[in-house]
């Protein structure tokens, strides 16, 4: 049934080739719907839908690889880090600007941006530092210093899909949620500055206007699709009738959702089909251990400083530390990544990254994905998702009660009044936005979508996308 490799000159081989690869990508895709439905059905979350679709991936691709249609089909398959980014991610991205209730997202940004901002940064120099440690004292395959860093920031990049379309399944505390899903959409962005930048410091020929580049570069990917997303649902939603409205909605989760599943289909397939270096045990091992402690450095490092600045009814509480440490699942970028350090680094070392790589994305997504819905019955953060009511439950936890700048003592007051006036500037804008902005820009509905948008309503439940945002009820906006 195969085609040999020299068979493969012909042009009638090579459209039967062609004709073999896109069947087989149909009905990996057609079969990961299929599964992920029954799955939900039977509320079995021991598998996710992204863990079932890497794991077709990986048995298709393992039985390709022990066929003699490996090389016929493997052109068709191979996951391109470029392509990746360029088509798969920004309708990833897109979809969770434009499934965004701003509410609970803004009302905990400063700690977003904290965890995926500094706490990315964190989490790779601890991850580059304790690999690079580990080579000098043997206990693992040794890595120059900027190719440990390097594997340091590829590895920080964190995808919890699994974790989130758990988390909207159970229904969980909103401020965890909105936590979650704000350090996952805005910390690839830093990871991916953060390798370039060290890519760049070890071909040595880093420079200001280098690196100004490859900031914009990801800020046209990252920022550009998500605030497109955001302000497309905000002002130019209200302006299409109730089916349209629903279509739209509707069409952007079906893109968003192929691309996520063609994504972990293609990387399972990928992983079955690539060399690896297994002969590094050692490197892989304590691989896996560092990054859990990176990862903690990361997330409890952050809250403490987080809840400096916080008033007590407002802090970021120790099981929602634990879960966020928890939920730092690698996936897609930290694999595209990696895959683009084979082609960065010498023959060799590049290889032994992305073997790693490879095994702890197969590792947090399988096991540590199949066992969230234990960890949030054991942390006691399952909440009245399912029911549709966790806005209330948020305003009733003061998710968005402004903090009380009356309290006694002196530490952090000067900060405090800072945010104070940043408030006062949020109010001033959103009177600008509902009384010339969004009049201007939607012909009807606009009122009502104002409301929903920013969430005047207590009735604002979980999301039912996979990947990103709070708007619940998207076929059936208000």
């Amino acid at each position: 049934m195969g085609i040999s490799p020299a068979e493969l000159g012909s042009p009638g081989k090579e459209q039967q080739a062609a004709g073999v690869g896109i069947l087989l990508q149909i009905m990996m895709l057609v079969l990961s719907f299929v599964v992920g439905h029954v799955l939900r059905r039977h509320k079995f979350y021991y598998l996710p839908e992204a863990s079932a679709s890497l794991l077709i991936g990986l048995i298709v691709g393992g039985l390709a690889n022990i066929s003699d249609t490996e090389t016929s089909i493997r052109t068709w398959f191979n996951f391109h880090e470029e392509f990746f980014f360029l088509f798969l991610l920004p309708p990833i991205i897109f979809q969770s600007g434009f499934s965004l209730s701003p509410k609970p997202f803004f009302s905990n940004f400063g700690a977003i941006v904290t965890f995926a901002i500094l706490g990315t940064f964190i989490a790779s120099v601890v991850a580059g530092v304790l690999v690079y440690l580990g080579g000098l004292m043997y206990v693992m395959y040794g890595l120059p210093f900027v190719e440990c860093l390097m594997f340091g920031a590829l590895i920080s990049a964190t995808d919890p899909v699994t974790v989130l379309s758990i988390f909207q399944e159970l229904g969980t505390d909103m401020n965890l949620y909105a936590l979650v899903f704000g350090e996952s959409v805005l910390n690839d962005a830093m990871a991916i500055s953060l390798y370039r930048t060290m890519s760049l410091v070890r071909s040595q020929v880093s420079s200001g206007q280098n690196f100004f580049m490859v900031i914009v570069r990801f800020l046209e990917t990252f920022v550009g699709s998500m605030s497109a997303g955001i302000v497309m649902k905000h002002y130019t939603y209200s302006n299409l009738s109730e089916n349209s409205q629903q279509f739209v909605s509707a069409f952007f989760h079906l893109i968003s959702s192929l691309a996520e599943t063609f994504t972990f289909i293609y990387m399972g397939f990928d992983i079955a089909m690539e060399k690896h270096s297994w002969s590094h045990v050692g490197f892989i091992s304590f691989s896996i251990l560092f990054i859990g402690v990176a990862r903690a450095a990361n997330v409890f490092s952050c809250a403490f400083l987080v809840n400096l600045v916080r008033p007590v009814h407002r802090q970021v509480p120790l099981k929602h530390q634990k879960a966020l440490w928890y939920s730092g699942l690698r996936g897609a970028m930290a694999f595209a990544l990696a895959l683009q350090s084979v082609h960065d680094l010498p023959e060799g070392h590049g290889q032994i990254i992305f073997t790693a790589t490879t095994a702890i994305v197969v590792l947090t997504v399988l096991l540590i994905g199949g066992s969230t819905g234990t960890m949030l019955e054991a942390l006691q953060v399952v909440g009245d998702g399912h029911d549709g009511h966790l806005g209330e439950s948020f305003e009733l936890n003061n998710g968005y009660v402004a903090p009380s700048y009356n309290e006694d003592g002196t530490a952090g007051n000067r900060f405090k009044m800072k945010l104070k006036e940043f408030q006062k500037s949020t109010v001033s804008f959103s009177a600008l936005d509902r009384n010339y902005l969004t009049p201007f820009f939607t012909s009807q509905n606009g009122e009502d979508e104002e409301e929903h948008v920013f969430g005047n309503s207590s009735d604002e439940p979980m999301p039912s996308s996979r990947r990103g945002g709070f708007h619940g009820h998207s076929y059936n906006p208000t």
